[in-house]
């Protein structure tokens, strides 16, 4: 297989809110490009990103898709993450690894909850970004309005490179601000011809005016159009594009396209774009890391002659074998080597390389620098981790994880599920590091916590589906946390003999309730005398394991101060152990002197619906003491936000189709903690 130049390879994402059409718009590059043979639609149940038989059913994007593309001698590496809040992390892993983004949008619905989630995931890790409206064909699309929305929710710095011909039922194509001429898409080809004319006399002072906005916007940031543009000289076009290309790869503008995937329009110039103005892995700075015994900084650069560096972004399990997605940032890896994982201590070996296409797979031998591929080997290595050798080792910075705001309980239906329900969960954990699995020694269930209902509910239907695993569902729990109101504080000796040693500690410790999301502290306030400093540690420690699980109910302890005020020493008889326990002792009575009391989680809610039905959703929402924060309309749609709390939020999809006969949506995204 020849090898692409790196200069030549892309690795973007595809990122929005749930239904702005990302799938659709993956699904036209791959068939434009000559991945596909047909057209797959989201909606008919045969997107080739969307694989699983649950996205397929269900017409969403649950799990991130890897695959390979080629564009004029290009090749480009596409994720179509999730749109869907539950699965937020899927996106946030993507773009931790990903060196451009193509942000799809939805001409009726503009910026969206979600988008602005994934908008600003991508702000965090320095991603450049394109802008594809989406959508022009829709009943109330509004290309301006959106870019307007952009510059306001996001904080966006749009810079508009094409406008649409006509809109709704009669958008037919795009201008090209560009190259000024009209770009229109044969019907009966689905889009595969399109043919470049002369922009229409009624649309030629507009096209006029926005390419000098376009010049002018440049022109302030460039120093070499602004020289020409003052001089009145006609700039070349690869002028515009170069400048276009370092402002964007400097995040300091969006490059806005439209279109409409749906209707096959618009797909040709945003892979133009991808390739023209999106970087390459030698165009943004090499990524650091630090030596993991020394902590010296390093940077691997994006060369096949430097030492392999790489970063392990998710997991998989299909079909029952670990199948691990992986970024490779400098030097080569290759079929059959050892690698060494810094985070473990430990050497792994990668017994199969592929190419990603979806679920598909192609062998390699080797692969490069500035990669996404799949590797089949990696035992103990997960999410997060970096791989690299012995003789140069590095740490990358880690994954951050959201945690579960919801729990249900479950129990195996028969033994023989029993026997499998560890064993499939473990997988799933493997996957995912949003779901969290613990066993309740009380009640014998295993409690089940992810990131919202959907979320579970896809866990449940593949337990079933994949693993034959059967299961009866419990009430989803909220996972509340606990604050606490007053001061208090408490004194404890933990004085005993464990096997054959005698551990003594004497700690006193204060607590105090601080702002509401500002999390846990620890501080110490005594001298050595009163404790030897290398014991302040273990104290810490013991302090630190015991917020996480209060003494009301016994979930994890937010917002609370804790001082280390007091305490004694016996010389010989002092234990790390020993501090351990007993400051682990005391910040229990104390906090159950200090007036505990429970936080549950609030959720931001956007509710998008029809102009008749507003009334009965406004009292539905009123009905779950909620709190109706705005009304905004949009095109024929009201959106509704709203601040409800989420154990008052379980079934509230059915209870929207409902009240609107079925076209009524909504997403609903994690705010705060609040008193319940």
């Amino acid at each position: 297989m020849k090898k692409v130049q790196i200069n030549k390879t892309r690795n973007i994402g595809i990122i929005a809110h749930i239904d702005a059409g990302k799938t659709t718009v993956t699904e036209r590059i791959l068939y434009y490009t000559g991945k596909s043979y047909k057209l797959g639609e989201v909606h008919d149940g045969e997107a080739v990103m969307d694989w699983m038989t649950d996205e397929q059913e269900r017409g969403i994007t649950i799990t991130s898709a890897v695959t390979t593309c080629h564009w004029n001698n290009n090749e480009i590496h596409i994720i179509d993450t999730p749109g869907h809040v539950d699965f937020t992390i899927e996106v946030e892993r993507s773009l931790r690894v990903l060196d451009g983004a193509i942000g799809v949008f939805c001409a009726v619905g503009g910026v969206e909850p979600q988008s602005e989630t994934v908008w600003h995931q991508a702000d965090k890790y320095d991603v450049p970004k394109i802008a594809f409206i989406n959508k022009m064909d829709r009943i109330g699309a509004d290309f301006l309005g959106t870019i307007a929305m952009m510059k306001e929710k996001l904080d966006a710095n749009p810079l508009i490179l094409q406008l649409p011909v006509g809109k709704e039922d009669s958008f037919s194509g795009i201008i090209d601000l560009i190259n000024m001429n009209q770009i229109s898409w044969d019907e009966e080809s689905l889009g595969e011809k399109f043919s470049t004319v002369d922009i229409p006399e009624n649309m030629r002072d507009k096209a006029k005016e926005y390419r000098e906005n376009l010049i002018e916007v440049l022109a302030d940031i460039d120093d070499d159009i602004m020289e020409a543009y003052l001089a009145e000289e006609e700039i070349e076009n690869q002028r515009l594009l170069d400048a276009i290309r370092k402002a964007t790869i400097n995040l300091r503008l969006v490059p806005v396209l439209c279109g409409s995937a749906l209707k096959n329009k618009g797909i040709q110039p945003l892979l133009e774009a991808i390739i023209r103005i999106l970087p390459s892995p030698v165009d943004i700075p090499p990524i650091k890391g630090e030596h993991p015994e020394t902590g010296e900084a390093i940077e691997c650069h994006a060369r096949d002659k430097d030492p392999f560096a790489a970063l392990i972004f998710k997991v998989s399990m299909i079909e029952g074998r670990k199948l691990s997605f992986v970024r490779i940032y400098s030097g080569k890896m290759k079929a059959g080597s050892d690698v060494y994982n810094p985070s473990r201590n430990k050497s792994e070996k990668i017994s199969r390389i592929f190419k990603m296409h979806a679920n598909k797979r192609e062998r390699l031998d080797e692969s490069g620098a500035g990669t996404l591929v799949g590797v089949v080997g990696l035992k103990d290595s997960s999410t997060g981790e970096t791989l690299c050798t012995r003789e140069h080792p590095v740490l990358f910075e880690k994954i951050e994880f959201y945690k579960p705001v919801i729990s249900i309980a479950i129990e195996p239906k028969t033994h023989s599920d029993q026997e499998k329900i560890d064993r499939v969960l473990e997988k799933f954990m493997a996957e995912d590091p949003t779901l969290k699995v613990k066993r309740d020694d009380d009640t014998g269930q295993t409690i089940l916590s992810g990131m919202g209902e959907l979320h579970l509910e896809i866990i449940i239907s593949r337990m079933l589906r994949e693993f034959k695993t059967s299961v009866n569902v419990g009430k989803p729990q909220v996972v509340y946390r606990e604050a606490i109101a007053n001061k208090a504080e408490a004194s404890v000796i933990f004085d005993r003999e464990i096997t054959g040693q005698r551990h003594f500690a004497e700690v006193s410790l204060k607590v105090s309730p601080l702002e509401r999301g500002t999390g846990n502290t620890f501080r110490s306030d005594i001298t050595e005398d009163t404790i030897p400093g290398h014991f302040i540690p273990a104290i810490e420690k013991g302090v630190m394991e015991s917020f996480e699980s209060g003494s009301l109910m016994g979930y994890p302890v937010t917002d609370v101060a804790a001082v280390l005020s007091g305490g004694s020493f016996k010389e010989s008889l002092g234990t790390e152990l020993g501090y351990t326990v007993s400051a682990s002792m005391a910040i229990k009575e104390a906090l159950s002197k200090a007036t505990p009391f429970l936080l549950e989680p609030i959720m931001s809610v956007e509710i998008f619906v029809p102009e008749d039905f507003v009334g009965d959703v406004i009292g539905d929402i009123n009905s779950r003491s909620g709190k109706i924060e705005s009304l905004n309309p949009k095109g024929g749609t009201q959106e509704i936000k709203a601040i409800v709390s989420l154990s008052k939020m379980f079934g509230y999809s059915t209870s929207l189709r409902s009240a609107t006969q079925g076209r009524g949506t909504y997403s609903m995204q994690f705010s705060h903690f609040d008193k319940s």
